[in-house]
């Protein structure tokens, strides 16, 4: 991508941002240092100035580093926020954000989504996600991320996080990417580049989550006291990908071998399941209890001290304040992965799909779907099929599913598009 400044998007960052000499000055000499820093070879190859051009995008809109602390609303989002809300408003009428079953590819991404989502027999469908092409106006990103609402407004708790995280999390790594580039103690030519680009993400993303949290505990229209959701998300920027898990979801990587098998990975801490010690201990040291029902062994759950209640199959989730003072945090587990030629698709799906499917299984399903357009619906119908056979008698939970490939085999594909698929 050949450098653009009439991009509508990069247009309104300078209106927004540029009334400022300060913040101009700002602008062109942090976008020397960054360029320099993050891309040397820029002038030998022109693929880096897409990079340029999403850096200088970023900046341009959070560079006023002292401003932004100032102006600083309840919520905790930078002073972009309006940028990142018209973007938002842009990549949603160019067809680059899908909220429904349905697939994202656009021309020219390495990416191709797909999505599809299933309502179980309790009710309402409760899982919700959304998939972002172009995330922030950079081609190089995507954001994919699904959410598992629970309790009685646990739909309306998902749909909110999901509204509000993507476009607080890209406000806050915009104005942490800016912090960093004027930051003479990072330097960003060091063999630690990567490090210093998961830390600007896992930043933003600590941040982002408590704020989200808090502004949903203030939220009038959502009683999230006994309510609460998972968010599991993934931004792809070039050859990385970020990974934020809260909660019980779970994303899978399929890597080929030697042989050429595919192999699944999953792509999450060690640390997250409320099986583990340290989930356990955290919650039993702020008075909290976990044990297992009698009829559900090896689930674990967390009650409150003296009742028998919530009964939570989490140790993090948003919403649920009724536990929060007990050791239910809302605080991401973050983690990078390096793409290589090998790694073939992830897959980002609810327990609806985990609790009946294992990663071999989901990897199995997705890589011998032909079409590919179609491989989240065929993965979320062949768990609605081992819902019946190995759990008769149990409703069926919501079944929800995106496949992300990450790379392009498809060269028929030369439009941005969106190809909803039956129910």
């Amino acid at each position: 991508m050949v450098f653009d400044a009439s991009r509508p998007s990069f247009s309104r960052y300078l209106i927004l941002n540029s009334q400022n000499p300060v913040i101009l000055r700002r602008l062109t000499s942090s976008l020397v240092f960054t360029a320099s820093s993050w891309f040397p070879g820029l002038v030998k190859s022109w693929s880096t100035m897409g990079h340029l051009s999403s850096t200088l995008n970023g900046l341009a809109s959070s560079l006023s580093i002292k401003r932004m602390k100032k102006s600083k609303n309840k919520t905790g989002n930078c002073d972009g926020r309006e940028a990142v809300e018209a973007m938002a408003k842009n990549a949603k009428k160019n067809e680059l954000i899908l909220r429904t079953s349905g697939i994202v590819n656009v021309d020219r991404s390495n990416n191709l989504a797909s999505v599809f989502s299933k309502r179980g027999q309790k009710g309402v469908n409760q899982d919700c996600f959304i998939v972002w092409e172009e995330f922030g106006c950079q081609e190089d990103m995507m954001f994919c991320g699904i959410f598992d609402g629970h309790g009685p407004w646990g739909h309306f708790v998902a749909k909110r996080v999901r509204e509000s995280l993507p476009s607080s999390l890209l406000c806050n790594w915009q104005e942490t990417l800016a912090e960093a580039s004027l930051d003479p103690d990072i330097d960003m030519e060091s063999d630690n580049k990567k490090l210093h680009r998961f830390n600007i993400w896992k930043h933003s993303y600590l941040k982002t989550c408590a704020a989200v949290d808090q502004e949903l505990e203030q939220h009038r229209g959502i009683e999230a006291f006994h309510s609460g959701t998972t968010a599991l998300t993934i931004v792809r920027q070039g050859e990385l990908i970020f990974i934020a898990n809260v909660g019980d979801s779970r994303a899978v990587l399929a890597t080929s071998s030697d042989n050429g098998n595919l192999t699944p990975s999953s792509l999450r801490s060690t640390s997250s399941p409320i099986y583990l010690v340290k989930e356990a201990e955290r919650i039993i040291q702020c008075n909290g209890r976990v044990y297992c029902l009698h009829d559900e062994p090896g689930i674990h759950r967390v009650w409150l001290p003296n009742e028998e209640s919530p009964g939570l199959a989490m140790s993090r989730a948003f919403g649920d304040y009724c536990v929060k003072d007990f050791g239910l945090i809302s605080v991401p587990e973050v983690t990078q992965r390096h793409i290589t030629s090998q790694d073939q698709f992830v897959v980002l799906a609810t327990d609806g799909v985990w609790d009946v499917i294992s990663n071999q299984e989901a990897v199995r399903i997705v890589s011998s779907t032909p079409d590919r357009a179609k491989s989240a619906k065929r993965l979320v119908e062949c768990a609605a099929r081992a819902w019946k056979r190995k759990r008769k008698g149990i409703a069926m939970d919501d079944i929800s599913a995106i496949v992300l490939f990450l790379h392009s085999t498809n060269p028929l594909c030369e439009q941005a598009h969106l190809l909803p698929t039956p129910d």
